[in-house]
C-alpha cells in the first residue's frame, strides 16, 4: 500500500522530532511492505516570515490532497502583534477548519519505565492510568461566534458556547466506539447544572449511549472530574467532552504523566483523515532547539496513531508502540526523562533505537 503524508514540521523542535517519526514509519514500511510518501509543507512561523501567511494556499492544498498530516510543533508566543489570522498558531486552526476535523483524541498513559516522573503518590497510581480523551473540535466558544465592542460600561466581549445535536453526536459516537475496544466505560463531562449547552450535551450523549448497551455511561460535572481524575485516574477509561472543557482537562491529564513530549494526539474528520501530532504541540523550550535533545516519543507515537486510525494498519501501529515501550524499558532516555542508571541519548539516537528495534520485532508481529 502507498500512502501520501503531508508534513508540517513547524517551529522549534518540530523538524527534529518529525525526522525521527519519519525514520520509524519508514522502517515499518520496510517490515510490512508499505510505501510512505512524505511531502513537506511550509506553515507556521516560517510561512509567516516568508509569505505573510501561516498556512499558504500551496501548503493547504498539499494537506488536503494527502491521506494524513503529520504535525511537529507550533509556537504560540510569536508575532503577537499581528492579527490572529496572520499569527503562526493560526495554521492549526486553519487546518482544523479546512479539513473539517471534528474530534481531538488524546491518549494518556503511564509506562512503568517513566512512572517516576508522575507527580502523584505511588499509592494513587498503583492501578495505573490509561485514559482516552475525546474533545469536540467543531463547536463551543473556540469555534463559534465572537464579539468585541463598547457599551455604557466600557469595553465588552463574548464568545458564544454554541452546540447542536449533530456536533455532539460525532464525538459521542466516537467515544462509545473506542470504549467498545477498551474497558467499555465512557465518562461525559459537562456543566449541565447551569449551562444550556451542557444540558443539551448531556441529553444527546445519553441518547447515543442507549445505542451502546454494552458500554457503561456516567455523567460528571467538569469541575468534579478535574478533582477525581487526580484522586484516582484508574477510574477513567474514555472521556468525552466539549471543546473548551476538553482543552483544559486534557492538559491536566497530560501533566499527570510528569514528562512532556511522551504522548501523542490526533484530530480526525468524519472520514478518518486527520492531523497527528505530539500532545505537547506548543513546546516553547527554545533552549534545546537544534541540540539533539528533544524527546521524539510523542511524535513517533502519533505516527502509530496515524497508522491505526487513518490507515487501519493496526498491527503496524502496535509494533511502533511496542518498540517505544521496549526501548524506554531498556533504559534509553533523552535529557527530559533521564535519571541515574539510564543511558542518556539524543533525539536521533532514540529514534534510531526505536526504528532498529522494529526490525527485531518483525517475527512477533508478522
Amino acid at each position: 500500500m502507498n500512502y501520501k503524508i503531508a508534513v508540517v514540521a513547524g517551529d522549534g523542535i518540530g523538524q527534529e522530532i518529525i525526522t525521527e517519526t519519519m525514520r520509524v514509519m519508514n522502517q515499518v514500511g520496510k517490515v510490512f511492505g508499505h510505501q510512505f510518501q512524505f511531502e513537506e509543507c511550509c506553515a507556521a512561523t516560517a510561512a509567516v516570515e516568508k509569505f505573510g501567511d501561516p498556512l499558504p494556499e500551496e501548503s493547504l492544498r498539499q494537506c488536503k490532497e494527502s491521506d494524513a498530516v503529520l504535525l511537529g510543533n507550533i509556537w504560540l508566543d510569536t508575532y503577537l502583534d499581528l492579527p490572529k489570522e496572520k499569527r503562526p498558531n493560526y495554521a492549526l486552526i486553519a487546518l482544523r477548519k479546512n479539513l473539517a476535523l471534528k474530534t481531538n483524541i488524546r491518549p494518556a498513559f503511564i509506562l512503568p519505565s517513566v512512572s517516576e516522573f508522575c507527580p502523584l503518590k505511588e499509592s494513587v497510581i498503583t492501578g495505573g492510568m490509561d485514559i482516552l480523551m475525546l474533545r469536540d473540535l467543531a463547536g463551543g466558544m473556540i469555534m463559534s461566534e465572537k464579539y468585541r465592542g463598547m457599551n455604557h460600561d466600557g469595553r465588552e466581549a463574548f464568545d458564544k458556547e454554541y452546540y447542536n445535536e449533530e456536533m455532539i453526536k460525532v464525538t459521542a459516537r466516537n467515544g462509545f466506539e473506542f470504549a467498545r475496544q477498551r474497558r467499555k466505560k465512557v465518562t461525559s463531562l459537562d456543566k449541565a447544572v447551569i449551562l444550556e449547552s451542557s444540558k443539551l450535551w448531556r441529553e444527546i450523549v445519553t441518547e447515543v449511549g442507549s445505542e451502546y448497551p454494552d458500554v457503561q455511561l456516567e455523567h460528571m460535572y467538569v469541575d468534579d472530574a478535574a478533582k477525581k481524575i487526580i484522586e484516582n485516574p484508574s477510574n477513567f477509561d474514555v472521556i468525552v467532552t466539549t471543546n473548551v472543557f476538553g482543552d483544559i482537562i486534557s492538559d491536566e491529564i497530560t501533566a499527570l504523566v510528569g514528562a512532556t513530549n511522551l504522548l501523542p494526539a490526533a484530530s480526525l474528520n468524519s472520514n478518518g483523515k486527520g492531523i497527528f501530532e505530539t500532545n505537547q504541540l506548543h513546546n516553547h523550550n527554545r533552549e534545546i532547539v537544534g541540540k539533539n535533545m528533544a524527546n521524539p516519543i510523542g511524535s513517533i507515537l502519533s505516527g502509530a496513531m496515524m497508522l491505526s486510525y487513518s490507515f487501519q494498519l493496526e498491527q503496524e501501529g502496535k509494533i511502533i508502540e511496542k518498540a517505544v515501550a521496549d526501548v524506554l524499558a531498556a533504559g534509553y532516555a533523552t535529557p527530559d526523562i533521564y535519571s541515574p542508571g539510564k543511558t542518556l541519548v539524543g533525539t536521533k539516537e532514540l529514534g534510531t533505537k526505536i526504528a532498529d528495534h522494529i526490525g527485531q520485532l518483525k517475527k512477533e508481529f508478522i
